[in-house]
């Protein structure tokens, strides 16, 4: 079970991350660490956790810093995030490693952790939303953009521009989801959609080979079969960048798969990885 409250360790900016480990009855197995992408907070990611400890992973779902019972340091690095993985790895499993699984803008990060040198065995990157040549537009300045509205206070009006821009919700539904129930949680940890852009390449969110190419550790690229070929072939194209890169389609909705279906895949994955 995970723990209540959530476990906790100190980055070495002195940021405290929040995280949740679920662990299979042995209470031992690989290390598997769930990142989330743009607004996903732990408890998002439960059921994925769970599912992974049903296949004899020790599944690790974490805040990411500024969201959930996570705290902030300024100023912000994606070298801070990375630090965050490193600490939560240290504290689950000392001087161990851990394979990462990150989804959508999480994806990023999980790539520029890994390549940064964190302590990971492997990597499975879900469908990182790099701007290919047939993506859809992005606003040349958009991380600055989300930047200098979080700085003005205007939480609301970053999610909302997050929204219209990066996800493409026309801007009817957008207006729905404001006046709706759920609009307050998001909003709230907006100024972290920044982080992600800065994640994905900060404006220029095209594909990173160069970063990609430092990967020296097995690489899953994961897309959904339900999602447009926009989002999945960022996912392939990043296989293809690694130098030891593979590519699998899942069956799923947009942008997303099953939690069971993903944990059994990635149980496999990290069942072969050397070591």
């Amino acid at each position: 079970m995970a723990s209540r409250p959530p476990q906790t360790t100190k980055s070495a900016d002195g940021t405290t991350t929040a995280f949740d480990v679920y662990a299979p009855e042995s209470a031992e197995g690989p290390v598997v660490v769930v990142i989330g992408g743009a607004s996903a907070q732990r408890l998002d990611g439960t059921g994925l956790a769970q599912a992974l400890a049903a296949e004899g992973c020790l599944g690790v779902v974490y805040d990411r810093r500024g969201r959930g019972d996570s705290t902030d340091t300024a100023p912000y690095a994606v070298q801070r995030e990375v630090e965050d993985i490193e600490a939560v790895i240290e504290a689950v499993r000392p001087g161990g490693r851990a394979v990462l699984a990150g989804f959508s803008s999480g994806a990023a990060l999980a790539l520029q952790a890994t390549a940064a040198g964190a302590p990971v065995s492997g990597v499975a990157p879900f469908e990182p939303p790099y701007r290919l040549a047939d993506s859809p537009p992005l606003p040349a300045d958009y991380t600055t953009t989300l930047e200098r509205l979080t700085a003005a206070g205007d939480n609301d009006g970053a999610f909302e521009y997050f929204q219209l821009k990066a996800v493409g919700l026309p801007q009817e539904t957008v207006a729905e989801f404001r006046a709706g129930p759920m609009w307050a949680r998001f909003a709230a940890v907006a100024p972290t959609l920044a982080y992600d852009g800065h994640c994905l390449g900060g404006d220029d969110q095209s594909l990173p080979t160069e970063l990609i190419g430092r990967i020296g550790v097995p690489l899953l690229a994961l897309a959904s079969t339900g999602s447009p070929p926009f989002l999945r072939r960022p996912a392939a194209a990043v296989a293809e960048a690694a130098a030891q890169g593979s590519f699998e389609l899942l069956e799923g909705e947009f942008h997303t798969a099953p939690d069971a279906t993903i944990a059994a895949r990635l149980a496999t994955f990290v069942t072969g990885l050397p070591g």
